[in-house]
């Protein structure tokens, strides 16, 4: 691994001045006491990000189990709910998808799923390249930068970055024309820390893809073109807010940069981080405008609030030192829910602020892709096959040497498994009851049986996750 250097900014993308936190200013808590380190149920170890009762709502033990059993018919069903009952898809992931699930739903709405099962083996072999080493040098400066406090990447050189790493170079190999930008750092971080690396390679592919096309592009003209829808919003929004920011002639691209890109991962606390990604994916880039607005709106929009910022300066402060209580999960949520800021009204500013680039900059040099509206217009835009759904075991317990080598009847069975039990003869039929009724103790039979036909499962799904190297992102 190349040498980890401290740098500012964005190594392979660069950010207008000022638009940029110093990422080197995180620091891990390697040098804390390792007594006085408490990890919180989400993994962080300290930081600002770290688990506050203040900032986010417990849901009870009974309910959360009710939300787990009607996600799991839901996942069990996908296409039908999406295609039937989208509404109460949304709805649910509007209250929040349950942690346990969380992954496997991230995946299944933004077509993750879809998409490795359409490209089998492909993450494999983009991971067993070399990488660009122009990018490999980049990323590799970037890992300890992600999320420092966490659990996951705290340890240079890690699982997390290393993880990390090969979602990000792999994605360098699958778009060697878009490359690498820093704020795709994050996101993928916090995909890794719901599912494993080829699940979230695919889920950044599909954001960077679907959900965010042209953010990571070399010129950053799409999001460029997103702080203007923004600030056109906003005069709908907050009049007064509005006013505030374009008599100061406070560009968008100020202000909005690390929010739209990292998708808000590094500006909530973690709670409410969560429910929007799970509202995100659902229904889209209007999740991040709506957020981006009720922030705005909050901070600057009356005059009482005005007055603590007169000027330029003191408006960007108050916009980097944003309160508390308005990045509280709960009011969060209801803010953004309420909202009335829809796919079309983005669409229709989105219309009139690319015409109006193009009136004064000339043709946009990032042709990127249309943008998808959430997980609704994925999989109506791209029907997945019915086996693209189906889940595959996540856990297989491995067979211990012992029971390998007994020669037990289960054995027996699961290799007729293996071969197909519709081939066999009769004579063979009668020759396994016979063997097995000569067996001296039957009680032992059941756990055989178990083994192998957990041993059958596990050769049969090739991209199946061992327990032992992958437990951490459960």
């Amino acid at each position: 691994m190349a040498r980890i250097e401290q740098s500012n900014g964005l190594a392979s993308r660069s950010f207008p001045p000022g638009t940029e936190k110093d990422l080197t200013a995180e620091s891990g808590p390697d040098s804390a006491d390792p007594q006085e380190q408490h990890t919180d149920k989400y993994g962080f170890m300290g930081g600002a990000q770290q688990y506050s009762g203040q900032s986010t709502e417990d849901v009870p033990a009974e309910v959360l189990r009710q939300r787990e059993a009607k996600w799991l018919d839901m996942l069990n069903h996908w296409d039908k709910w999406m295609a039937k009952k989208h509404k109460k898809v949304k709805l649910r992931c509007q209250k929040g998808v349950p942690p346990s699930l969380r992954g496997r739903a991230w995946l299944y709405l933004c077509g993750g799923k879809v998409k490795r099962e359409q490209n089998r083996g492909k993450f494999q072999d983009l991971d067993s390249q070399p990488g660009d080493p122009k990018w490999v040098d980049v990323i590799e400066r970037d890992l300890h930068r992600q999320f420092p406090f966490h659990e996951m990447f705290v340890a240079r050189g890690g699982h997390g970055q290393q993880d990390l790493f090969r979602v990000l170079k792999a994605y360098t190999l699958y778009r060697p024309e878009e490359g690498y930008c820093q704020a795709q750092a994050p996101i993928a971080a916090v995909l890794l820390m719901h599912m494993p690396a080829e699940d979230a390679f695919w889920g950044l592919v599909q954001i960077c893809e679907k959900y965010l096309p042209g953010y990571y592009s070399k010129g950053l003209e799409a999001i460029q073109l997103d702080g203007e829808i923004l600030f056109s919003l906003l005069k709908k929004v907050s009049p007064v807010a509005h006013r505030h920011l374009k008599k100061h002639r406070l560009e968008p691209i100020l202000y909005m940069t690390e929010w739209f890109m990292c998708a808000f991962s590094r500006t909530l606390p973690w709670a409410s981080v969560l429910r929007v990604w799970d509202m995100f994916l659902c229904e889209g880039v209007k999740i991040i405008f709506r957020v981006g607005l009720v922030l705005l709106k909050c901070m600057l929009g009356s005059q009482e609030k005005l007055k603590k910022s007169q000027g330029l300066y003191e408006t960007m402060e108050l916009l980097k030192a944003l309160q508390p209580a308005y990045m509280e999960e709960g009011f969060l949520v209801r803010e953004v829910v309420e909202s009335s800021v829809s796919e079309r009204d983005i669409e229709r500013e989105h219309v009139s602020q690319r015409r109006r680039w193009e009136e004064s900059r000339g043709e946009l040099r990032c042709r990127s892709p249309s943008r998808m509206h959430g997980a609704r217009a994925i999989i109506t835009a791209e029907p997945p096959r019915h086996q693209d759904l189906q889940q595959n075991p996540t856990i297989l317990v491995g067979t211990p040497p012992a029971a390998l080598a007994s020669g037990s009847p289960g054995e027996a069975v699961g290799e007729e498994l293996a071969r197909g039990k519709g081939k066999k003869k009769k004579k063979d039929k009668e020759a396994e009851m016979k063997e097995k009724a000569t067996q001296p103790s039957p009680s032992s039979a059941p756990n055989d049986l178990s083994h192998s036909l957990m041993d059958v499962d596990r050769q049969a799904s090739k991209e199946s996750l061992s327990s032992e190297e992958h437990d951490s992102y459960l």
